[in-house]
């Protein structure tokens, strides 16, 4: 017995723990990264062209009329978080048939806009003081008037937006021609911004 005792005392520390199967933690997935959209900031001057359609209606004689306009802009806008306020002239180059030797030969914007922030995209409203040229009876004559529009600009990155935009134009009693002529355009366009 006391042989056999000495023997369990010596087996017993080997034997103390057992045999255990080697742990492994279960893999840990590294969370998913977060998308976060970072904001565009508006604010900075621009300067770009823009390429379109124009439909050329009037009242107190046959003006009817339409055809290509395109241009050159320019502008400065300030964000103010949700809102974009800004400035900006534009000039529409076109020679669209009015009827007979009438034609409607170009229009030269300055305005506001009021945008609101939506991160890349920003819709907005303009409006402003418009001067058109127009060949009315053979005689080139030019008047002063009033616009309005909407448009959206995409910023493809810092530098580049994209956009588009529907402006309507009115000039009454021409020149003193006794016609009004009421220019709406549909144009698209890039620009550049600095």
């Amino acid at each position: 017995p006391v042989a056999g005792l000495i023997s369990l005392l010596a087996v017993a520390p080997a034997m103390a723990g057992g045999y255990a199967a080697p742990v492994t933690e279960a893999p840990v997935a590294a969370p998913a990264p977060q998308i976060v959209e970072v904001g565009r900031d508006w604010t900075g001057g621009y300067a770009g062209a823009h390429l379109g359609w124009g439909d050329v209606s009037g009242s107190g004689a046959a003006i009817n009329g339409n055809g290509a306009f395109g241009g050159v802009n320019a502008g400065y806008d300030y964000d103010f978080g949700k809102w974009v306020l800004g400035g900006r002239l534009a000039y529409d180059a076109s020679n669209t048939d009015l009827g007979g030797p009438d034609k409607l030969k170009g229009m030269t914007r300055l305005g506001a806009r009021v945008g609101a922030d939506m991160g890349r995209f920003m819709p907005y409203v303009d409006v402003g003081a418009a001067r058109a040229r127009a060949d009315l009876g053979s005689v080139a004559r030019s008047d002063t008037g009033w616009y309005a529009g909407l448009g959206v600009d995409y910023a493809l990155n810092d530098k580049w937006t994209v956009g588009g935009e529907v402006i309507s134009s009115r000039f009454g009693n021409f020149a003193n021609s006794g016609v009004d002529i009421k220019p709406t355009t549909v144009t698209v366009g890039a620009a550049f911004r600095f």
